[in-house]
C-alpha cells in the first residue's frame, strides 16, 4: 500500500488571546503503524517541525492510533499505551476525550482543528511555517517551567512543575495539567506495524498520573498566582531507549479543549551508557578475510574503562573482543575487530556490547550491524543482463542492503524495456519504502576488462514521480580498486530521472516509458578488475526500474542494444500479410529481411525508424506455408531475428 492523502474537514473553533506570555503551541499528530499515508507524511512533517525556529514555537507529540487497524503483533507502540491513546482520539460517545479522530494521519493544534490557524485541513501534510507562526502568535495566560531528575537506579524520573499566571484567567471547564513521557526518537530494525515505518519521533509512551485525569488546577487565576507540584514518573518496561526520554506538559481547558500553554524538557543522559553507533565495512570487498571496524559512543556521564564486544558474522558468533581504556563522556572510539573469514556473496556483520564498567543502564542501544558483499573473483567482460531469469540477485551480482529493509532492489517479471520472453526487469520498491534516505546498491560482478580500450556501459531505466514533494535518486558508479573509491557515471533525480508522467499509483512502466543510457567508462579501460554499482537514494516517491545492463566494448554494446529493440512480428502465424512493429528509443536506419528455412532471401526493405512506435507491412501471399526468419539489421551489420510461420 502507498500514501493516499486523506483530507479532513472540521468546523472552525475560536481562539481567545487574553495574556502577555509567549505561547508554546502543542501539535498533536494522530498517526499509526498500519497507516500507509502516515508513513508517507511523517518524513516531511518531521523535517518541518525540526527546521529553523519551529522548535521554539511548537512542541510535537504523536499518538499511534489503530487506524485503519491495530497492529497484529503483541508488542507495538499502540498496544503498549492503548488505553491512553484510545481515550485521546475517540469521541465522548465512545468513551474518549472528544477529539473524534476518524482517519489518519490527522492533527490538533492547541487542542483545536489545524484549520483554525489557517491550515487547509487537519491532515499534517498541510502544516507549514505560516500555520506554525499563526499558532505561536497568540499569547498565553500562563508560563510553565519543568525540571527533571533521574532516580539513583535510572528507573524513574521526578518532575518538578511550576505554573504561574501572567494574566487573570477563568476556564470554561475543568483546567488540567497533563504530563506526557515521550521518546524523542525510536529506530526499529523491523517495522512494528505494516506500513514500512521504522523510524518514529516524539512518541507518547505514558502519561502521569494518567492522561485522563492529569493534575487538577483551579479554574480561576489572578496575575502572579502560582502552583507547584512534583510528579514521580516510573518508566514502563516497554521503553525502547532511556536516553531518548523527555517530557511534554500542557495546560488544557476541558470545557473547550483549548491548550493554553505547553512546555518540554530535554533528554538527560544516564551515568553509564555505551552506545553502538556503526560498523565500517566497505559495501564490496575483494577478499574473504577482513578486519571490521566498529564505533562506540560513551552516551553516559561517567567514563567507560572496560567492556566486551560480541561480534556475529551472519548467524555465527565470533570471538569476543575485550576492550580496556578510558572513554570520556560524549566521546567515541573506533575499534578494529579480530579478523573474520567468509565466502563470496552477501553477508551481515553485527556486534553487541556487554560487561560495561559500572553496569550499562541502557542496553537497548548496544547493537549495530551492516551488510556487505564479497567478490573475490573476476569474470571476463563483456556482461549482458536482461533479467529474464528468476534468479536474484543474478549470478555473481551482489545486493548491498545495509538496513536489511524489505523494500529494496528485486527482480520483477511484470515489466521490461523491450518485448522479451519471459519478461523481467529490476525494480527498486520506492513506492512502499517510507525510510527516506535509505541507500541500497546493486553491484555487478567484478569484470576483467583487459583488452577493452573503450569500455561502454548501457542500460535502460524508467521512473515516475509520486509527486513533486518526493524525490528519488538513481546513481551509477565505477571502481577500479575494489570499492576503495568510486567515480560517478550517472546521477539523476526527481524530474530529470522521470521517464513517465507523475502518478500516485504503484508505478509499473509500459514498454514506451523507458530511456536508454549509453555511457563511456574510460577509467575502466584495460583494467583487470572493474566494479559497477547502481545506487538508489530513497525519497519515498515511486519505483525505479532498470533493465538490459550491458558493460563491454562498443561492438558488444551495439549488439546488445539492437537485441533490445522492441521488434514484433504479427499476426503469427500469418496468411497473406505480416506486420513488423518496432518501438525504438532513438531514430535509426534498419534493413528488414524475410528468409526461408534454407536462408534464401524472400523479401527485404530498408526503413528509417523514428523514435517511438513504427509499423511496416510485408506481402506474404506468395510465400508457401512453412517457417521463415524475419531479420532486422542495423547499418553496422548487427542483427536480431524473429521466427514467422506462414499458414494458409
Amino acid at each position: 500500500m502507498k500514501k493516499q492523502l486523506l483530507i479532513l474537514s472540521f468546523a472552525t473553533l475560536s481562539v481567545i488571546a487574553t495574556a502577555q506570555t509567549t505561547r508554546m503551541s502543542l501539535y498533536e499528530e494522530f498517526t499509526g503503524e498500519t497507516c500507509p499515508p502516515c508513513a508517507a507524511t511523517n518524513p516531511g512533517l518531521d523535517a518541518l517541525l525540526k527546521s529553523g525556529t519551529n522548535p521554539n514555537k511548537i512542541i510535537p507529540i504523536k499518538w499511534q492510533v489503530p487506524i485503519p487497524s491495530a497492529p497484529t503483533p503483541t508488542w507495538s507502540l499502540y498496544k503498549t499505551n492503548q488505553a491512553e491513546i484510545d481515550w485521546r482520539f475517540k469521541t465522548t460517545a465512545a468513551g474518549g476525550y472528544g477529539y473524534g479522530i476518524s482517519s489518519a494521519p490527522s492533527s490538533r493544534i492547541d487542542g483545536q482543528n489545524a484549520t483554525v490557524f489557517g491550515a487547509a485541513s487537519d491532515h499534517p501534510a498541510n502544516l507549514n511555517t505560516t500555520v506554525i507562526n499563526t499558532a505561536a502568535s497568540y499569547t498565553s495566560p500562563f508560563s510553565i517551567s519543568m525540571s527533571r531528575a533521574w532516580d539513583p537506579t535510572f528507573t524513574s524520573v521526578t518532575l518538578t512543575v511550576n505554573i504561574q499566571a501572567s494574566a487573570n484567567f477563568t476556564s470554561v471547564g475543568a483546567l488540567v495539567f497533563r504530563l506526557c513521557m515521550i521518546e524523542q526518537e525510536i529506530k526499529f530494525a523491523t517495522q512494528p506495524g505494516t506500513n514500512g515505518e521504522k523510524d518514529f519521533n516524539w512518541v507518547v509512551r505514558k502519561s502521569f498520573p494518567t492522561l485522563q485525569t492529569g493534575t487538577s488546577m483551579v479554574s480561576s487565576w489572578t496575575t502572579g498566582q502560582t502552583q507547584t507540584f512534583t510528579i514521580n514518573c516510573v518508566l514502563p518496561s516497554y521503553i525502547v531507549d532511556k536516553s531518548e526520554i523527555a517530557f511534554v506538559g500542557f495546560i488544557q481547558d476541558d470545557g473547550n479543549r483549548q491548550v493554553k500553554q505547553a512546555a518540554r524538557t530535554s533528554t538527560v543522559g544516564l551515568t553509564n551508557d555505551a552506545k553502538a553507533t556503526a560498523v565500517t565495512i566497505p559495501a564490496v570487498v575483494c577478499t574473504t578475510t577482513l578486519n571490521p571496524q566498529i564505533t562506540i559512543l560513551n552516551n553516559g556521564t561517567n567514563a567507560i574503562t572496560s567492556m566486551t564486544i560480541n561480534p556475529t558474522l551472519d548467524a555465527t558468533p565470533q570471538t569476543p573482543y575485550n576492550w580496556t581504556g578510558s572513554l570520556a563522556p560524549g566521546a567515541s572510539t573506533v575499534i578494529t575487530m579480530n579478523m573474520v573469514t567468509t565466502t563470496a556473496g552477501s553477508h551481515t556483520y553485527s556486534y553487541n556490547i556487554t560487561s560495561v564498567s559500572g553496569t550499562d543502564l541502557n542496553t537497548a542501544n548496544n547493537t549495530a550491524k551492516t551488510g556487505f558483499a564479497v567478490s573475490p573473483s573476476t569474470f571476463l567482460a563483456p556482461i549482458t543482463e536482461p533479467f529474464t531469469t528468476a534468479t536474484f540477485p543474478p549470478t555473481n551480482w551482489n545486493l548491498y542492503n545495509p538496513d536489511a529493509g524489505a523494500n529494496t532492489w528485486s527482480r520483477q517479471g511484470t515489466a521490461n524495456a523491450y518485448v522479451t520472453t519471459p519478461a523481467g526487469a529490476l525494480r527498486y520498491y520506492g513506492w512502499n519504502n517510507s525510510v527516506t534516505g535509505d541507500i541500497d546498491d546493486l553491484i555487478l560482478p567484478p569484470l576483467d576488462m583487459t583488452g577493452i580500450s573503450a569500455p561502454v556501459l548501457s542500460f535502460d531505466h524508467s521512473h515516475a514521480r509520486y509527486s513533486t514533494s518526493y524525490t528519488d535518486k538513481l546513481e551509477v558508479f565505477v571502481s577500479t580498486n575494489c570499492g576503495t573509491s568510486w567515480t560517478s557515471l550517472f546521477n539523476k533525480s526527481g524530474a530529470t530521472l522521470a521517464t513517465a508522467p507523475t502518478t500516485t499509483a504503484n508505478f509499473v512502466p509500459s514498454i514506451t516509458q523507458w530511456t536508454t543510457n549509453v555511457i563511456p567508462v574510460p577509467t575502466a579501460a584495460n583494467q583487470p578488475q572493474v566494479l559497477v554499482k547502481f545506487t538508489v537514494t530513497n525519497g519515498y516517491g515511486n519505483n525505479i526500474w532498470v533493465d538490459n545492463v550491458n558493460l563491454g566494448g562498443p561492438t558488444s554494446i551495439a549488439k546488445a542494444q539492437l537485441a533490445q529493440v522492441n521488434f514484433e512480428v504479427y499476426p503469427n502465424p500469418a496468411q497473406n500479410e505480416a506486420n513488423v512493429r518496432i518501438i525504438a528509443i532513438n531514430d535509426g536506419e534498419y534493413t528488414i529481411s524475410i528468409l526461408n528455412s534454407l536462408g534464401q532471401l524472400m523479401s527485404n526493405k530498408k526503413v528509417n525508424v523514428q523514435s517511438g512506435d513504427n509499423n511496416y507491412t510485408f506481402d506474404t501471399q506468395n510465400l508457401a506455408e512453412g517457417f521463415y526468419h524475419v531479420v532486422m539489421a542495423d547499418k553496422s551489420g548487427n542483427t536480431t531475428v524473429k521466427k514467422l510461420t506462414i499458414s494458409k
